[in-house]
């Protein structure tokens, strides 16, 4: 770079710095709590301001006003004036760079004073005036590049250069806001995916400070995505400002995005060693993470004496995290599962690390739906966690634990397939570790007595099925899966009993095990115990509403179960339509029949009838084990008369021909809620 001009009457000039904007920014973005850190947006001054004549006398009033601005390394909010006096009086400095001296500076110009309130004060000689300084800045000398930076004079080609002009504006900046682009004023829009306040922003070339300002105000009001976008731009345009990445983080936090979040504190700290907020802010975020050291070390770093308040919850999660890995060691699953519990309750929300051990904790306490959500939660933690796949935790590499659980856990689950691919990628992250590897063993040798089982049982070979199921047993002693699959196979060679053993250790392992329910109401049916296929087949009928063979299987177990009674069960037929009665004594005769008749009195040019016919055949069909009847009043009506049924439609429910609820227009949910109440 070559070394700036020195003005004229000997003064010296700092050279403008890119740096200039991060110190603007730096001084005035700092907010309490827990909001970004920007204040003071109304005092801090556009870099772009129009130029202001500053009256002095006879030799004043011909000039122009001085556009150089007097900045010292962090300005006050306020604006800044500066002049440069020469032997022809108050004129425009040709160096094309702002000067860097304040009040107290030996270079600052003779013959200025800068006065408590902001006036400069112009003193000289017997002509002297002085002049109040505006709230913006004046408009430094030199060239205005397409960037908005200011370029030295002769720096910029004019035949080359892009014209600037001055538009419109939204804002007050005097005259107007500099526009890039044609004559015409017309801004070029920087992307479909910026907002329209955004691309005014830009337009208007405004200082960072108010980008971040406008960042702020959708912050305050939860609009994180939104926020995102000032906060990008203002990193854009001041890299080097600490504060710019510690507000991107915070909207980061909002989104849930913290490795994004960590990564940009740690570049505000990198760039500001001593940024306290930042500090504090990525200590409560490793928290978060379940990672309790950084979160220390942060915590300490903050300042000189550590919050007693967030020390003590450090402390808290860490002596929990101590206690849940000792039991994990141990296989005091129970307790695994509480101080697992604690340590999220003491802030680690989003530990992936924590949430996998609860998983591998429910799962081993036979709570495998839960153990499956958990690890669905660690794995949405890890992408949003940053890389710690060398940390070693519970013996193993941090990385290799997931797939480690993940492994187990789709195995459990019979996702045969994806547990070999979990094991795999476990023992990748971790070759040398041993539990990993008998892990790996574990689940190939399991999904190898799985896949001959399978083919066995399709070609009809029973017994080898059987025994390829308990090979893979030996393994994992605790699969429901192979635990049903044997339980199939000896239900087809009539070993009813140990069918139902199986069947009873897998719903142990897995209570909702649907398949392994349907095998054991199975199991119960051929042993005759009627009572326990009725309990079985009715969990399974509200599971599988639309499940035919349930509902016939339910309505032959129901029927069998009054037959063992000794009740009269005549005339009872399963999956009946809806009977069309015609005259008194087939009336009569249907309704007399054991059990409960349910009879839908309609007429055929009645609309709310048209509208009920449908459901009344829907449930007909799901409570196969009722007696439905219909009845024509306007082709029955001595039956209407004898019944007393004046309002159609009605449904009138009988047991053993006696009448015992009529309904007027009822709907599906009264309907429904009276049937399940006479079902058998």
């Amino acid at each position: 770079m070559s070394r700036p001009e020195r003005p004229k009457g000997g003064e010296s000039k700092k050279p403008f710095s890119a740096q200039f904007l991060s110190d603007r920014v730096d001084s005035a973005l700092i907010l309490d709590g827990d909001k970004p850190d920007a204040k003071g947006f109304d005092h801090l001054a556009s870099p772009v301001s129009p130029l202001r004549t500053v009256g002095g006398g006879a030799a004043a009033a011909s000039s122009s006003s001085s556009s150089s601005g007097s900045l010292s390394e962090k300005p006050p909010p306020n604006a800044i004036l500066s002049a440069v006096k020469s032997d022809a009086g108050v004129r425009r400095s040709h160096s094309g760079e702002l000067s860097a001296s304040n009040s107290g500076s030996p270079n600052r110009i003779p013959g200025h004073r800068r006065s408590g309130s902001g006036q400069m004060v112009f003193s000289g000689g017997a002509a002297s005036s002085s002049a109040s300084s505006p709230v913006t800045n004046v408009l430094p000398a030199g060239n205005i590049c397409p960037s908005g930076k200011i370029g030295k004079t002769g720096m910029m080609s004019r035949s080359t250069a892009r014209k600037d002009v001055l538009g419109s504006g939204s804002g007050f900046y005097g005259h107007g806001s500099i526009m890039r682009g044609s004559a015409a004023g017309v801004a070029k829009s920087p992307g479909s995916g910026e907002t329209t306040e955004m691309r005014n922003l830009r337009s208007r070339n405004v200082d960072p400070a108010e980008i971040t300002k406008a960042g702020n105000e959708h912050y305050k009001k939860g609009e994180f995505v939104e926020a995102l976008k000032f906060y990008d731009r203002a990193v854009e345009m001041c890299p080097g400002n600490a504060s710019c990445w510690s507000n991107r983080a915070a909207s980061f936090m909002g989104l849930e995005r913290l490795k994004d979040a960590v990564r940009d504190f740690d570049e505000a700290i990198r760039l500001n060693p001593s940024f306290t907020k930042a500090h504090l802010k990525l200590s409560g975020l490793y928290l978060r993470l379940g990672q309790i050291e950084p979160a220390m070390r942060h915590l300490v770093l903050a300042g000189e004496q550590p919050d007693a308040s967030e020390m003590q919850k450090l402390q808290m999660a860490e002596k929990y995290m101590e206690r849940c890995t000792n039991a994990r060691k141990i296989s005091d699953w129970k307790s695994t599962l509480r101080e697992a519990d604690a340590v999220v309750a003491a802030g680690a929300d989003s530990s992936p690390l924590v949430t996998s051990i609860r998983a591998e904790a429910l799962l081993h306490l036979r709570h495998l739906d839960e153990a499956d959500s958990a690890l669905s939660k660690a794995l949405k933690y890890a992408m949003k966690s940053p890389p710690s796949s060398q940390a070693n935790f519970l013996g193993m590499l941090s990385g290799s634990y997931i797939w480690f659980v993940q492994a187990q856990v789709e195995l459990a689950k019979g996702r045969f397939e994806n547990a070999v691919e979990s094991a795999e990628k476990a023992h990748e992250f971790d070759p040398l570790n041993i539990e990993v590897s008998v892990m790996r063993n574990n689940v190939k040798s399991v999904t190898k007595a799985r896949t001959q089982g399978n083919e066995f049982f399709k070609s009809g070979y029973f017994a080898e099925a059987c025994t390829a199921y308990g090979e893979g047993l030996k393994y994992a002693p605790a699969n429901p899966v192979l635990h049903c699959n044997r339980a199939a196979c000896r239900s087809k060679m009539g070993q009813w009993e140990r069918s139902l053993e199986d069947c009873n250790e897998a719903l142990r392992i897995q209570p909702s095990y649907t398949k392994a329910l349907l095998r054991r109401a199975a199991s119960f049916a051929k042993l005759e115990r009627w009572v326990e296929a009725v309990r079985d087949y009715e969990v399974l009928r509200k599971e599988l509403p639309a499940d035919k063979e349930v509902a016939e299987a339910l309505f032959h177990s129901q029927v069998s179960l009054k037959m063992s009674r000794g009740e009269e069960v005549s005339n009872m037929t399963f999956g009946g339509e809806v009977e069309q009665i015609t005259g008194p004594e087939q009336f009569h005769a249907a309704i007399a029949l054991p059990g409960v008749s349910v009879v839908y009195f309609t007429a055929a040019s009645n609309q709310r009838c048209f509208q009920t016919t449908p459901l009344i055949d829907a449930l007909c069909t799901k409570y196969p084990s009722l007696n439905f009847l219909k009845v024509d009043i306007n082709g029955s009506p001595s039956i209407a008369k004898q019944e007393k049924v004046i309002i159609v439609p009605t449904v009138k429910i009988y047991r053993n021909g006696v009448g015992v609820k009529e309904m007027i227009c009822p709907s599906m949910q009264v309907l429904e809620l009276s049937l399940k109440h006479y079902d058998i």
